[in-house]
């Protein structure tokens, strides 16, 4: 086995240990049977889980697993962002936010992004120490593309739920 492969062998099962841990999370704290809007983040995990790592698998398909892997992260947030938000802790104090809010999920669901990215780099830019990191931010694969999908996904699912609620 090539270093190359056992890093990506290593980041694939911590990509797949985090989605399936996140769907533990999730199906125990907000089971199906009490709503069924819970079904939709139940199957992102369930694509985490099965979809992604298969994508991550092949170099003709890492492009489209990178993609849905970050967006599927970014749907994560904001739907938790907006869940903490509704449900926001009285008296907010800081250690209430920080432990009795979504932020500790959310940023896990993020660890999950950067491992999706490294394998994602690793792949397409190599495994080179001495390379420097180039391009422009906002362009993708870099972080600033996922920066300004953050934010409009967010402002459309803010004027979403403003509008029809």
């Amino acid at each position: 086995m090539t270093v190359r492969t056992y890093i990506k062998t290593i980041l694939l099962a911590g990509l797949i240990s985090l989605s399936i841990g996140g769907i533990l999370l999730h199906t125990r704290i907000h089971p199906i049977k009490t709503n069924y809007s819970n079904l939709v983040p139940a199957i992102s995990c369930i694509l985490g889980i099965l979809v992604v790592p298969v994508l991550f698998c092949f170099r003709k398909t890492i492009s489209y697993g990178y993609i849905l892997n970050g967006f599927l992260v970014i749907i994560g947030t904001v739907t938790m962002a907006h869940f903490s938000i509704a449900h926001w802790p009285n008296p907010a104090t800081l250690q209430v936010v920080l432990l009795n809010t979504l932020l500790a999920d959310i940023l896990i669901l993020w660890g999950k992004f950067f491992i999706g990215k490294a394998l994602f780099d690793l792949e397409f830019f190599g495994y080179d120490a001495t390379r420097e990191k180039t391009g422009v931010s906002y362009r993708y694969p870099n972080m600033g593309w996922w920066f300004v999908h953050l934010v409009v996904v967010s402002v459309v699912y803010y004027l979403g739920f403003m509008l029809w609620r």
